[in-house]
């Protein structure tokens, strides 16, 4: 190619470059590597050409300013939570809402069946656990069950536990989906045979500021875990105009983005079982159980209902704006 269709072919995006810079640590990165490009042509075939010199001016300045805002990254976790997984998650607020209809038709199948049967409840948490709680209740410490473990190993332990559920109910989602409404199934009827198990025993608004002070939270999580592979399904299944692998790896990717955001949310539900639910019956004021329990239903509703569709509108204004 001779040097003035080179220059022609390439001017105005040098242009761009150099005089509307960007701060956006992704947009610089790829505009130093079209640089870096063009100038490794333009000094094969114009070594002594001003073009050349040109050129590694600016993707020298280009290069110091990708080093300068370095501490941008610092700022990537923030980001992430922000605006990246906000937008995640409204892209798959469809997903989240069958995960949810799932998980509480079957609590509600489970619920319904135990009101039916005496023994539906002890074949779904197990003689032992029902006969635990059953001396607890003679106690008149229906909840004791949170208080048989040392409080830090306790929630050490949960904490663990859960997180490896919620990966699990997540992962199960490369099997078409179906694994996790599996998943979303078993869940769903354990917690729908627990709570019945309680009102049957006159303990249902007890159970309620109880149960749900770490369970608001927990339960959250497992039904996003759901929703986070009915996305890898989704992907496998209905692959729009991508070929499949490359469907399936967005999808990995977005699920996997979910169940980054619900670890910290299963340790805060661990550090509560752990340290705090085994006092709110016997010790603690009704008023702070409350408490705890809408401010965790407010943060779940707000940051993976609300807040994403604040999110994609402002995106969306400021696409426009552009």
């Amino acid at each position: 190619m001779r040097e003035g269709l080179f220059i022609k072919k390439n001017i105005d995006k040098w242009r761009k470059y150099q005089y509307e810079t960007t701060t956006d640590p992704d947009e610089m990165a790829q505009q130093f590597t079209e640089l870096v490009n063009d100038l490794g042509y333009s000094k094969t075939f114009y070594p002594h050409s001003k073009v050349t010199q040109y050129l590694n001016d600016l993707a020298s300045r280009i290069y110091l300013d990708i080093y300068k805002n370095k501490r941008e990254e610092t700022s990537r976790i923030g980001r992430f939570f922000r605006t990246e997984l906000p937008l995640t998650v409204r892209k798959h607020h469809r997903e989240i809402l069958y995960a949810f209809l799932i998980f509480v038709g079957f609590a509600v199948m489970a619920a319904f069946s135990a009101a039916h049967d005496e023994t539906f409840v002890r074949g779904v948490l197990g003689d032992g656990y029902v006969e635990m709680t059953e001396e607890n209740i003679a106690k008149g410490d229906p909840f004791g069950v949170y208080k048989q473990t040392n409080p830090a190993n306790m929630f050490a332990y949960i904490a663990l536990n859960n997180i490896y559920v919620s990966f699990q109910v997540f992962v199960w989602g490369l099997f078409l989906g179906l694994g996790s409404v599996y998943e979303l199934f078993i869940n769903g009827v354990m917690v729908g045979s627990f709570q019945y198990y309680f009102f049957a025993k006159g303990l249902g608004w007890p159970s309620v500021l109880v149960i749900w002070i770490h369970g608001t939270l927990e339960i959250s999580a497992i039904i996003l875990s759901g929703a986070a592979g009915l996305i890898i399904g989704n992907s496998i299944l209905f692959p729009g105009s991508h070929k499949r692998l490359h469907s399936l790896m967005q999808g990995a990717k977005d699920g996997l983005k979910l169940m980054i955001a619900l670890v910290p949310i299963l340790i805060a539900a661990a550090f509560l079982e752990g340290f705090v639910t085994r006092y709110s019956y016997s010790s603690m004021p009704q008023w702070v159980s409350i408490l705890i329990l809408a401010l965790s239903f407010i943060f779940i509703m707000w940051y993976f209902v609300w807040y994403p569709i604040q999110v994609q509108r402002k995106a969306k204004a400021e696409k426009a704006v552009k």
